[in-house]
């Protein structure tokens, strides 16, 4: 009997065309699975656009397209930031009493927040970037934003619920830290402001197969001339940065550290089926995890599909434990 997937993708936000990327190649591993059958919707224009152009609606646990009624068993929300990342997704598909893989509405609300993300870093005893956050556009804050500069005097600025470097700005003049924090407000209702560390930038697959936690050994961004990593740079095809599953330099004892941090952020998190946790090495300020992404892209140049492979394990296998998992124990 055939299990019934869709795969939604797309959603409108700054990472649409990434998501669109991503599910192509998610596509290609699940109907590597002989018996699951899968319907591919884009989210565009407030919309469920099947194959990008006949839209569908769901009525509970079915989902009415064309005259079709194709009964969702899981769906694959292959949607980067929002909504995919932001929870909304996940509580929309709780309410129809629907399945689906990756990680529940509260972690990824969690995760996707800077700030949120911080805190129970903070509460988990796992280090992370020296902060301060930027809850308000008021005189108040505005004195916490420059003594923190007056402190570090190199800072990053970033919107607090923002995905993939977008509002985020570095800065190394005071003049400039308030109207980046202004700028920074136009993304996000929150601000968060960072010290910028001189770093190598790892990443590790932090992953469950058959309930069992997985940890990647880490991968390596080496970006040109320690540039932040931007949008345009991590998926531009003109990007100088390079990228590796097997880094230079890391002793055993920093790979060690780097697993743990990430084993214990993904459970206390209460992170489900996949994440990539992504981290700072730096020789001033140790290891720090950086950030947490509750669906990790996918596309060809993408790191969780290729530190999972190079961790002994296959991305169809994967995707077929998850569904499978989500079916069983919603």
């Amino acid at each position: 009997m055939a299990t019934n997937i869709l795969l939604l993708c797309g959603g409108d936000g700054s990472e649409h065309k990434i998501s669109l990327l991503s599910a192509q190649f998610i596509e290609e591993q699940l109907k590597l699975t002989t018996d699951f059958k899968v319907v591919k919707a884009e989210i565009h224009n407030h919309q469920f656009l099947v194959d990008g152009k006949t839209p569908g609606y769901f009525e509970g646990q079915n989902f009415i397209y064309d005259g079709t009624t194709f009964k969702v068993d899981c769906v694959v929300p292959c949607i980067h930031g929002i909504p995919g990342e932001t929870g909304d997704i996940q509580s929309f598909l709780e309410i129809h009493n629907i399945p689906y893989i990756g990680c529940k509405s509260e972690a990824s609300r969690n995760c996707f927040n800077k700030i949120t993300t911080k805190l129970y870093l903070d509460a988990l005893g796992i280090p992370n970037t020296p902060y301060a956050i930027i809850p308000l556009q008021n005189e108040q804050y505005k004195k916490v934003a420059l003594d923190f500069f007056d402190k570090y005097q190199d800072i990053y600025v970033k919107a607090a619920s923002q995905g993939s470097s977008v509002g985020c700005y570095h800065v190394t003049k005071r003049d400039d830290v308030w109207d980046s924090i202004v700028e920074a407000f136009t993304f996000s209702s929150e601000v968060i402001i960072e010290k910028n560390v001189i770093h190598r930038e790892l990443e590790v697959a932090s992953y469950e197969i058959n309930g069992q936690l997985k940890l990647s050994k880490p991968g390596e961004i080496i970006i040109p001339d320690n540039l932040f990593y931007t949008f345009d740079e991590k998926y531009s095809k003109d990007s100088g940065t390079v990228t590796t599953v097997t880094p230079e330099n890391l002793s055993d004892e920093e790979i060690a550290t780097i697993q743990e941090y990430a084993r214990r952020a993904f459970v206390g998190l209460k992170l489900r089926h996949l994440s990539r946790i992504d981290f700072f090495l730096s020789k001033e300020d140790g290891i720090l995890i950086n950030e947490i992404n509750t669906f990790p892209g996918a596309t060809p140049i993408s790191m969780f599909p290729k530190m999972l492979t190079h961790n002994g394990d296959n991305m169809d296998e994967f995707l077929k434990n998850c569904v499978l998992d989500a079916i069983n124990n919603k």
